[in-house]
């Protein structure tokens, strides 16, 4: 049975699914009819954190152009240009029996791609979620809809797997920025 998270909720993973090793990531949301002249592209990213809170190195960024991490604990299973349809709009697996040692945190965000000539953000957008599950049975472990009413922000930052007393847990974060991608990396790399 999935476990449903608020703002700033915490589950303990090791302890909620024992003998998880391969979680899945699912990011979704849709869009609302707007009139910008343009289509969405939301682009999910992982930022594999050290101890120090940054990025051991620039491969422990992983998205579009990056797919896999370093150490092959990280995989971005591809960009969805479009978000249509019901469901995981953007996956990424995180095998946790390889994440390096090195890595306390791993952050996902979500952008939108070329938002301000685009004039987008987050309020247009409705039924955002980040879920885990279990790859190899298919099975939800946790879900956090996040039901905000965000404004002008242009980068979410979904969620955080973090290791603590050697156990994997899951932080439901949604926290809103008016930034792009590039703030994301200033503030890890």
């Amino acid at each position: 049975m999935s476990i449903n998270l608020e703002k700033g909720g915490r589950i303990n993973l090791s302890k909620e699914a024992p003998g998880l090793k391969n979680a899945g990531i699912g990011l979704g949301w849709d869009i609302n009819a707007t009139d910008t002249g343009a289509a969405f592209d939301l682009d999910a990213s992982v930022f594999m954190l050290g101890a120090a809170g940054k990025i051991p190195s620039e491969k422990y960024f992983v998205f579009y152009n990056n797919n896999e991490s370093p150490d092959s604990s990280v995989k971005h299973l591809g960009d969805s240009r479009t978000g249509e349809g019901s469901g995981d709009d953007e996956r990424v697996t995180v095998d946790l029996t390889k994440v390096d040692p090195a890595v306390q945190e791993i952050v996902f965000v979500v952008t939108i791609h070329e938002a301000e000539s685009r004039r987008q953000n987050f309020c247009q957008l409705r039924n955002a979620f980040i879920r885990i599950y279990d790859t190899t049975t298919d099975i939800e472990v946790t879900r956090y809809d996040l039901d905000e009413d965000f404004g002008k922000e242009t980068a979410v930052e979904f969620g955080r797997l973090y290791k603590k007393d050697g156990e994997w847990r899951f932080q439901a974060v949604g926290q809103g920025y008016n930034s792009g991608l590039q703030s994301f990396v200033d503030k890890y790399a």
